[in-house]
């Protein structure tokens, strides 16, 4: 097979074939698919990020943000893009969108929004967030807007991704143990890997890995 012969022809209008298990995986993953952290009954503050599937000379890719050192809450961190729904917002997804915009400077009307995934609690920060997916139909230059939020921004390749060899296991001192990924000099771990490890479960992209390899993070922040 030709290298990236499986992009071709679109699946849905707007959106390329390779993205049809993604869009599969929306329609049927519930919750405890993707997190054992769900939810409570009321209460959590309402957040939403943008996992942003877009396609450059190197194939398919994820838009993956590295927050800035001195942010007062996982700071350092790699992340999809996103925050706080404000009052201003219309819904999860323009808020998705408007925080993606604020932190790498893309243009959202170049966004086809496909999906979003179900809520999930973030118990350390207290946000009910709303994975929110789209489709990067027209690509503008992004970079770090932010520098005060957003350290770094990049384009990731999905299949660095599945690439069992940059796949690690993450643990930490407090008993956390979970997926992560060593790409583009990049520790992709916690809420962030977990999705993507868990939503390539769902779309039947992930390749069997051994979790051998594992790397000690230090504390929370």
């Amino acid at each position: 097979m030709a290298p990236h012969a499986w992009l071709n022809e679109p699946v849905l209008p707007a959106l390329p074939r390779w993205l049809a298990p993604v869009v599969d995986a929306v329609g049927r993953i519930t919750p405890e698919d993707l997190s054992a952290f769900l939810p409570p009954p009321e209460g959590g503050r309402p957040g939403a990020v943008l996992m942003l599937f877009g396609e450059s000379v190197d194939g398919p890719d994820l838009l993956i943000i590295e927050r800035a050192a001195t942010m007062r809450s996982h700071a350092g961190q790699p992340a999809f893009p996103g925050g706080a729904v404000d009052a201003e917002d219309a819904d999860v997804i323009a808020a998705a969108l408007r925080e993606a915009q604020e932190e790498t400077g893309l243009d959202p009307f170049g966004v086809t929004v496909f999906g979003s995934l179900p809520d999930l609690w973030l118990p350390p920060s207290g946000f009910v967030v709303t994975p929110v997916l789209g489709w990067w139909s027209t690509p503008t230059p992004v970079a770090a807007a932010d520098p005060a939020e957003v350290a770094s921004v990049h384009r990731i390749p999905i299949t660095e991704l599945m690439d069992p060899a940059h796949r690690v296991e993450v643990r930490h001192p407090v008993g956390y143990v979970g997926p992560g990924f060593e790409v583009n000099g990049l520790l992709v771990w916690g809420f962030t890997a977990g999705l993507i490890s868990r939503l390539f479960d769902a779309a039947g992209w992930t390749i069997p890995w051994e979790p051998a390899r594992q790397v000690d993070i230090g504390p929370l922040l």
